[in-house]
């Protein structure tokens, strides 16, 4: 298996640290709205890796972090009147639902930077005691960049350039030794949360928390730290710089980057108007359907997101799920008995399917060359597979077709959830058909949702509904 390493550029053999285990950190989002589609990107990409990792029999230790205290955060909280506490776990929560929703299984781990202040109080104070960190008179706590001889490594970045950069944005009187040092540890300011420190009241700076919560939960060295390519610089290069003078041992091994999704070809922003929340795509599409979508480019590659491309990922999503159910109808009626001699020479040639998914996989985890050789098994069990077949051929087909689609995080079972916006319009109607006395059909509507697994239950605030077994929605 080979894996591209954005520290070196090319593409090496996977060697873990530890035979037949792998630690791997991914950087999680910032939880102060909703979680965009760029954020979702890095999600499926690294949950993708890692279930590739796990089908291939390695234990993999998989940590993603929720940055729940930040400037953003604060921002949040401060329009609300919340507090930032607050904030940060409601969207942790929105967070995590959506995650549900695109099959991003849970993290190993899942660390919260506001729980993991002793640890970075820690790893600060020994930067100071190496010489690579210092306290300013106003309490912030510096990073010397300069002193970490290997800076730029993973950015390819020139200290020096840096530098030049720089000048034009120093601000006379600053407190920093050089105006390339970044900080580790901040004074509060007025109505921001904040922890006591030897230097000051005050809260971590933001490269400082991942490099403590890699430490804490996977150890000094780790074998594969992921994430966006706009984190290469400053954060990641920040991380390194800070792990290897604490710990005195290379930080990741190997470092994994998605490139950045477009919205019709351009940047997606707010200002644009091009701006879109995971949310707000479930609305359109079954979530599933951004997951197929965005392994539908190799994951070094930019991704352009428009409708049409999703309609494409829908109809293709479509196919391997329609396969899948009809396998499972062919079950149904198959006939008893082992497999013929026929069965076990086709199902031998279906082999090769897998062969070639495994081989687009381990070159860098491949997924749209992964995909065509599912595609290609759907189409061979289609041609393949009929109700005159035993079921433990058709068993064995459907049983290869999943575990391809597992490791892709694809669900076969088709779907028959109904979206929060259908609800919506189903609970409107009961209430209008009420309104006008015909309550043969409110209750067919209310019948129809408890089929569906819904329930509603009339209060004096209006119409509350819920899945069965989970809390009320309104």
């Amino acid at each position: 298996m080979k894996i591209y390493n954005t520290l070196t550029k090319r593409k090496e053999e996977f060697v873990p640290l530890q035979e037949g285990k792998v630690t791997m950190y991914v950087c999680g989002p910032t939880v102060y709205n909703l979680i965009h589609i760029g954020n979702a990107r890095p999600m499926i990409v690294f949950d993708t890796v890692r279930r590739y990792l796990e089908y291939k029999g390695y234990d993999v230790n998989y940590v993603s972090n929720f940055t729940d205290v930040d400037d953003k955060i604060i921002k949040k909280a401060l329009e609300e009147g919340s507090s930032a506490e607050e904030v940060a776990k409601r969207y942790i929560a929105e967070c995590r639902r959506d995650m549900e929703g695109m099959n991003v299984r849970q993290a190993t781990t899942h660390p919260l930077a506001t729980q993991e202040i002793p640890g970075m109080l820690e790893m600060i104070s020994i930067l100071i005691e190496k010489g690579y960190a210092y306290a300013a008179a106003d309490g912030t706590v510096y990073y010397r960049t300069r002193k970490f001889k290997d800076y730029g490594k993973l950015s390819g970045k020139n200290i020096d350039d840096l530098e030049a950069g720089h000048r034009d944005i120093q601000v006379t009187g600053d407190l920093k030794e050089d105006p390339l040092d970044f900080v580790l540890w901040k004074p509060k300011k007025e109505g921001e949360p904040y922890w006591d420190s030897p230097w000051c009241k005050g809260r971590p700076g933001w490269h400082i928390e991942c490099s403590v919560m890699a430490r804490k939960y996977l150890g000094d060295e780790i074998d594969i730290h992921a994430g966006g390519e706009d984190l290469i610089f400053p954060h990641h290069e920040n991380e390194i710089a800070q792990s290897e003078a604490a710990n005195g041992v290379q930080f990741a091994k190997y470092w994994m980057h998605n490139a950045f999704l477009k919205i019709n070809n351009e940047k997606m922003s707010k200002s644009l108007g091009n701006f879109f929340t995971v949310r707000e795509v479930g609305e359109k599409y079954d979530l599933q359907v951004l997951r197929f979508f965005m392994l539908s480019a190799h994951y070094r590659s930019p991704l352009n997101f428009s409708a049409d491309l999703m309609d494409a990922a829908k109809n293709g999503l479509d196919r391997i799920v329609t396969a899948a159910d009809n396998l499972r109808h062919l079950i149904g009626h198959g006939a008893d008995g082992e497999m013929t001699d026929a069965e076990r020479e086709l199902f031998v040639k279906s082999g090769k399917y897998v062969e070639k998914f495994e081989e687009a996989m381990d070159d860098d985890f491949n997924t749209a060359d992964g995909v065509a050789a599912v595609f290609e098994l759907v189409k061979f069990c289609n041609s393949n597979a009929s109700s005159e077949n035993t079921r433990e051929f058709l068993a064995a087909l459907l049983e290869r077709l999943g575990s391809l689609c597992d490791v892709l995080g694809i669900i076969t079972e088709k779907k028959e959830e109904i979206l929060d916006r259908e609800i919506e319009d189903l609970i409107a109607e009961r209430q209008a058909a009420r309104k006008a006395k015909d309550f043969a059909r409110a209750d067919a509507i209310r019948d129809e949702l408890l089929e569906r697994g819904i329930q509603l239950k009339d209060t004096r605030e209006g119409v509350v509904w819920q899945y069965q077994g989970q809390k009320n929605r309104q």
